[in-house]
């Protein structure tokens, strides 16, 4: 069985691969610390060497050290932004053409590398970017066992209540999300295994390449990658009779309306949305229908008081709390 250090290790190796050999040359050196906590590698052209770690952000310097100067940073050029490009697209571009519109590229491991660039425009609509200059590689870690508190919270008699974590970026809820669709898909002590859906359109939850998912969600798992959620969760209703539909991030109106079809349907649904508090999204107009007509029997609020997926508060329907952090 792999243990962390493996698994962190595993990771790592996945990025150090698609980096061209000036940039993994100064990433390898940097503290072991470091790396088993890095979350993101921001590359813009021009511009110094960018990570952010833990709860910290810092520049690396041509030697592998951490600085807080930008001046004191290795500058990632455009020679550096075009070995990267085709580092990504194995020399392709052309391959990644789906992907460039999206703006972001998935690569082995379910790691995710945002773009940023000239934006071609083609009828209003995205066709693709060129002259990419920036790039930020999310590091993609596989943290099993991160839903164990919750899932207690998450049953009642063996039915699984349909549930909307809360979160500010970079707390932890996409990592749980695919904890709670892999326990569900495998079956655990409060529920035997069942049929999961996930609708993934950003490739975040599954982390899919050509379609097969790079993360552990389970063996009875069904994705749709790269598919607007409200679409995505109506076709896997339609098609793959789920049980269970987990959706990352809704907020547009038709999100709303699909988590109504699917619980009318008698399909329980887990999906998040962005904010730092249950009255902070009950302000939006989507989500607050939602929560008003008691779609949700249970919210899960993040943060990182205590580190990436704190576990701020759970709440019920009518918005009890039934656990909340424990002091310090």
């Amino acid at each position: 069985m792999m243990d962390k250090g493996d698994k962190e290790g595993s990771s790592m190796q996945e990025i150090m691969a698609i980096l061209p050999a000036s940039v993994r040359n100064i990433m390898t050196v940097l503290p072991s610390t470091v790396l088993e906590v890095l979350e993101e590698i921001r590359l813009r052209q021009n511009q110094p060497l960018e990570i952010r770690y833990g709860q910290q952000t810092s520049y690396v310097t041509p030697a592998g050290q951490i600085t807080s100067i930008a001046r004191q940073g290795w500058v990632f050029t455009q020679e550096h932004v075009v070995k990267l490009l085709n580092q990504v697209s194995q020399h392709s571009l052309y391959a990644l053409e789906e992907e460039l519109k999206r703006g972001y590229i998935t690569v082995v491991g379910g790691h995710r590398i945002g773009i940023a660039g000239k934006v071609v425009l083609e009828r209003g609509e995205v066709k693709g970017i060129r002259d990419v200059t920036s790039f930020n590689i999310r590091i993609a870690r596989e943290k099993k066992g991160v839903a164990q508190k919750v899932m207690p919270y998450l049953f009642e008699k063996g039915t699984l209540r349909n549930t909307l974590v809360i979160s500010p970026p970079m707390c932890g809820k996409t990592t749980l999300l695919r904890d709670i669709a892999r326990q569900i898909s495998y079956g655990n002590e409060w529920s035997s295994s069942r049929k999961v859906g996930i609708v993934d359109e950003r490739s975040e939850l599954a982390g899919c390449l050509q379609g097969v998912p790079q993360r552990d969600v389970g063996p009875r798992t069904d994705v749709l990658d790269a598919c607007p959620k409200a679409i995505g969760m109506m076709m896997l209703i339609r098609s793959m009779s789920p049980d269970v539909l987990i959706v990352d991030e809704i907020g547009r109106p038709e999100d709303g309306d699909a988590v109504w079809e699917a619980i009318h349907a008698g399909v329980a649904v887990v999906c998040s949305a962005h904010g730092s508090d249950v009255e902070e999204v009950a302000r939006r107009p989507m989500l607050g229908k939602l929560i008003r007509h008691g779609a949700f029997s249970r919210y899960i609020v993040l943060s990182r008081s205590r580190g990436v997926g704190t576990i701020q508060a759970i709440y019920d329907s009518s918005l009890n709390p039934v656990k909340k952090e424990q002091p310090a």
